[in-house]
């Protein structure tokens, strides 16, 4: 079976419904078999006031990164996409002959999106240690995708074992926005076929200055799956645009897949001589910018109940 291309519309549609319907037109007839959206609500963002003005110490060391809570709330406003967008959007996947996917933030998010029809369901590294969230979506779907950035191994262990009796793709990813090169960590996936055969890989490099490679070297890897970025508009145009893709080199990397891991590495070896610093090491200690990342979007979302968040990883009945 050839690897899975997911086309990650992310917030590269800019909440223009015009623009979403050219991303999953163009990914369908590029390749992608999967278009997939966010379930992002701005009213579900959480006010953490240690992030409004971040922390810096003595030395000029992040120690907490600055995201203001209000400055955030009116940015992604403008990105909501209504239950009924949500709806239209699996319906336009189906007219284009590709497979709809959403990331859903929050347990309600989940349950709000749950019969409209998308055909699995993904979960952000941020959540992969959230178990409530897990044990939701598990009700819901099968088909079930979750990267893994960011996360201490025994979480990612836990997260199988819970949604073990699912078919469960977990995702490598660098939660590092955009990922270099050199700390790819590619080896990476090794250890997480220790708990699904379905693995793949989230790519956020810098396709400016490192095109496919990343993505391609996964899949020389036995990545089953590849997750990119992906847009219509310009990469000024869009916060994610510097890391997605275009329709044409979604169209290369679907190509590039179909080859053999022979016949990929040919290309790899020959193309891009220094692809061996991509690899890393199975097992390996999380950054201080994957740290930093962690503290900030674990909790950026929750369950907005009874005007009050209720965290991803709350064991509360609700």
């Amino acid at each position: 079976m050839k690897p899975l291309i997911i086309a990650e519309c992310c917030q590269n549609h800019n909440g223009d419904k015009e623009v979403l319907k050219r991303q999953i037109h163009e990914a369908a007839e590029n390749g992608a078999d999967y278009v997939k959206i966010q379930a992002i609500r701005s009213k579900e963002i959480t006010h953490r006031s240690r992030f409004d003005d971040g922390l810096v110490d003595s030395n000029g060391v992040v120690q907490v990164i600055k995201r203001p809570y209000f400055a955030e709330v009116e940015r992604l406003k403008k990105l909501d996409l209504s239950l009924d967008d949500e709806a239209w959007f699996v319906m336009e996947c189906w007219k284009a002959g590709v497979a709809p996917m959403t990331t859903a933030f929050s347990i309600n998010s989940a349950r709000e999106v749950k019969d409209m029809g998308y055909e699995a369901i993904k979960i952000a590294s941020y959540d992969c240690a959230s178990y409530p969230l897990l044990r939701e979506v598990k009700k819901y779907w099968n088909k079930i995708f979750v990267s893994t950035g960011a996360t201490y191994d025994h979480e990612i262990e836990k997260a199988a074992s819970i949604l073990d009796g699912t078919e469960l793709h977990l995702l490598h990813c660098l939660t590092i926005y955009p990922t270099p090169m050199e700390t790819l960590n590619l080896r990476r996936m090794s250890f997480l076929r220790k708990f699904s055969s379905n693995v793949g890989y989230s790519d956020h490099s810098l396709v400016e200055t490192t095109g496919l490679w990343a993505s391609k070297i996964a899949l020389a890897l036995g990545a089953n799956s590849i997750e990119r970025h992906f847009t219509v508009l310009e990469k000024d145009e869009t916060k994610d645009g510097p890391v997605s893709i275009l329709p044409h080199q979604l169209r290369e990397l679907k190509e590039f897949s179909k080859l053999d891991r022979k016949e990929m590495m040919e290309i790899i070896v020959k193309e891009y001589p220094e692809w061996a610093t991509c690899l890393g090491s199975p097992v390996r200690e999380l950054s201080h910018a994957e740290k930093l990342n962690r503290d900030y979007f674990r909790g950026r979302f929750a369950s907005l109940v009874d005007g009050k968040h209720i965290y991803n990883w709350e064991e509360v009945n609700y």
